[in-house]
């Protein structure tokens, strides 16, 4: 096999038509058609089964998609980093982001900098801490922002901030809150939540545990910024970071009051394969992602590391 047999075969993989991914490859119909019965001869496995949803990979395709996609990825990143020898940084940087970060920062962030590196292509992706693991370890992801679970990882992990998480109530609704709430003042309200397919509710979940106490939210929503609508509309409350809400609390529509006895902290970081070595645009965008989101924090967080994003990665 070779390298535009690859290709041809992660392309038709992806778009799961004949004619997409012709055109998307700019080749015509029978060259692609012809370029996989090639591949198919030589592994001696059928790759996709043809159906009138157009072509699904069989189990010798998805395995076959699972292993080689790494490797082209790999591929494409040496042949950025060579380009980048002469001063451009350019190439493609796939992203995972977790909804607090998404709804938070994301939008500065690309502005700033697409600005700056302007031949650099992004792909952005949101979801949960679970699914980026999966997709960093396979490879369809170069580099993932997660709530960083307990367990340890078999990646690598860079810690950006530590955030405290808060009690989040509409500002004009009343009784106003005291200055500050135990945990185990949380069954006295009306919680709305993540649910546990989420980080935050991960983090929140250890830290009641750790106290004997068992959280029973009358209500739970995986999407952050309708939680923080229904809260600001009415006596419901949330337990969030405030990075997640800061638009709310800039404005004035919602309100923060710390969590103590204890504090419940979640610490943000970027996920990346060890085996992977990261391109610089990926630095770079790191770079810029970690001063939005330091400047979108509360006071108290801080970064937990001295060094930059590209100090603590060779970049080769």
């Amino acid at each position: 096999m070779d390298l535009r047999q690859l290709q041809y075969f992660m392309c038709l993989y992806e778009e799961g038509n004949v004619t997409r991914a012709a055109r998307r490859l700019n080749v015509v119909q029978p060259a692609l058609s012809m370029q996989i019965a090639k591949l198919e001869a030589e592994l001696g496995e059928k790759l996709f089964e043809r159906s009138p949803q157009g072509m699904i990979p069989t189990a010798a395709g998805r395995t076959m998609f699972r292993l080689f996609l790494p490797i082209l990825r790999d591929i494409a990143a040496a042949k950025q980093e060579i380009s980048n020898l002469a001063g451009r940084i350019s190439g493609q940087v796939s992203i995972g982001l977790i909804a607090s970060v998404t709804q938070s920062v994301l939008s500065r962030t690309i502005e700033i900098f697409s600005n700056q590196y302007p031949s650099v292509e992004l792909s952005v992706a949101d979801g949960y801490t679970a699914t980026f693991v999966e997709q960093v370890t396979s490879g369809q992801l170069d580099i993932a922002v997660i709530n960083r679970p307990r367990k340890r990882l078999a990646l690598e992990t860079t810690d950006i901030l530590n955030e405290e998480m808060v009690l989040v109530s509409g500002a004009a609704q009343p009784p106003p809150l005291p200055d500050t709430v135990r945990l185990s003042d949380l069954t006295q309200f009306r919680l709305v939540i993540p649910s546990k397919r989420h980080g935050l509710r991960a983090v929140l979940e250890q830290a009641a545990e750790a106290q004997g106490i068992d959280l029973k939210p009358q209500l739970e929503i995986d999407t952050l910024i309708s939680i923080a609508e229904l809260v600001a509309r009415t006596d419901w409350v949330t337990v969030l970071p405030s990075i997640a809400v800061h638009r709310g609390l800039a404005d004035g529509t919602l309100r923060a009051t710390p969590i103590v006895e204890p504090t419940i902290v979640r610490t943000l970081a970027w996920l990346h394969h060890p085996r992977r070595p990261l391109s610089l645009a990926a630095v770079r965008f790191m770079e810029t992602m970690n001063e939005r989101l330091i400047e979108a924090a509360r006071p108290g967080a801080h970064l937990n590391a001295s060094q930059t994003v590209a100090e603590s990665h060779q970049v080769k």
